[in-house]
């Protein structure tokens, strides 16, 4: 059953919502101000806060914004019942963190609405979103209460590129985040010396372009197709209008595009520190589990520059390299093709 606290310092307003929210099978927690309504907020944790703005002690204001400060119930949905129907306390209240208001005076069906609408939403927040665009397209239907990636299905909204050509350079700002339908993308950076450094390999199914749109800045590496490759587009505005418009929202889309951070700095550490064999065996290991996974024998078609790029070596070492591994019949070379014959040993190879 659904605990919801209603706070609320006129009697009769207070019993009769509760009356109506209990008739709802819901249960309810009174308090008859501001003070004790978070005092209880804390003991019982509800589902959802529904509080007058006007009150004694603290107004709504005021608990809304202790609530925020307790991490045990900042996230609970809030619900201001006020009757000021002024525009500066609605937009004072949204920019709290309010979730929504009722105006007094109020039906027993647009109550139970606002109530059921909030409590749905906040249960759809809850589950857990598969990556991807089908993933992206379900929480921002969830969050925004509309088809915010409508506007891909429109023209000019998916991309086509052409191998090495580039997507987006280092340096320039952002204005949309982007996902891959189809085809390989890699993300590189360029040193002083005109030398690039491969910093990500990215797949179908992968958003690229957010580290700079959540940090509100410029590009810090050039993303380029690495074959042909169609990617879609969703307008900065729509990717800052979900990031903003709550605080659960923005946790489940930072998991669906969040890297595993650890995974970054072994890698990071293999550079650093692995000798030229483990080097290139890890390169060859990140392209296949990267691109296919599994054991089966993986070939792919990339330059040895490029290739070398990711291992964080010269291509002349990587080329000798392979060429061992070739010997030791590791991986074949078929047509400039690289082909895994043996990942379980390559996957093993010591320093």
């Amino acid at each position: 059953m659904k605990k919801i606290l209603v706070i609320e310092d006129n009697d009769d307003i207070r019993n009769n919502t509760a009356e109506i929210l209990e008739l709802s099978n819901y249960k309810v927690i009174v308090a008859e101000n501001g003070k004790i309504g978070v005092e209880k907020a804390l003991a019982h944790t509800p589902d959802l806060i529904i509080c007058d703005i006007m009150m004694p002690e603290l107004d709504g204001y005021g608990v809304l914004h202790a609530c925020h400060k307790n991490d045990s119930i900042k996230n609970i949905p809030f619900i201001f019942l006020t009757a000021k129907t002024e525009r500066s306390d609605f937009r004072k209240g949204m920019e709290l963190g309010a979730d929504d208001y009722i105006t007094k005076p109020f039906n027993g069906t647009e109550l139970l609405s606002a109530v059921d609408s909030r409590l749905k939403k906040i249960d759809l927040l809850k589950q857990e979103f598969s990556p991807g665009l089908e993933g992206m397209q379900h929480l921002m239907q969830v969050s925004l209460d509309k088809n915010a990636l409508q506007s891909l299905t429109e023209k000019g909204s998916i991309n086509v590129y052409k191998k090495k050509q580039t997507i987006y350079s280092e340096g320039n700002h952002p204005n949309r985040l982007y996902y891959i339908i189809k085809g390989k993308v890699k993300t590189y950076r360029t040193n002083e010396d005109g030398k690039d450094f491969v910093t990500e390999l990215f797949n179908e199914g992968d958003f690229i372009g957010y580290i700079a749109l959540l940090e509100e800045t410029v590009y810090k590496d050039t993303a380029e197709a690495m074959e042909e490759a169609e990617l879609a587009v969703i307008p900065k505005e729509d990717f800052e209008e979900l990031i903003n418009k709550n605080a659960e929202v923005t946790k489940k889309f930072i998991r669906l595009l969040a890297k595993n951070i650890s995974t970054k700095e072994d890698q990071l550490l293999g550079l650093a520190y692995n000798s030229l064999r483990k080097k290139v065996a890890e390169a060859l290991m990140l392209l296949q589990n990267k691109y296919q996974g599994g054991d089966k024998e993986f070939t792919i078609d990339i330059s040895r520059e490029s290739l070398a790029n990711i291992a964080g070596t010269a291509t002349e070492s990587l080329i000798r390299t392979l060429s061992d591994f070739r010997s030791e019949k590791l991986i074949d070379i078929q047509n400039g093709n690289i082909k895994i014959i043996n990942a379980k040993k390559l996957a093993n190879l010591f320093n």
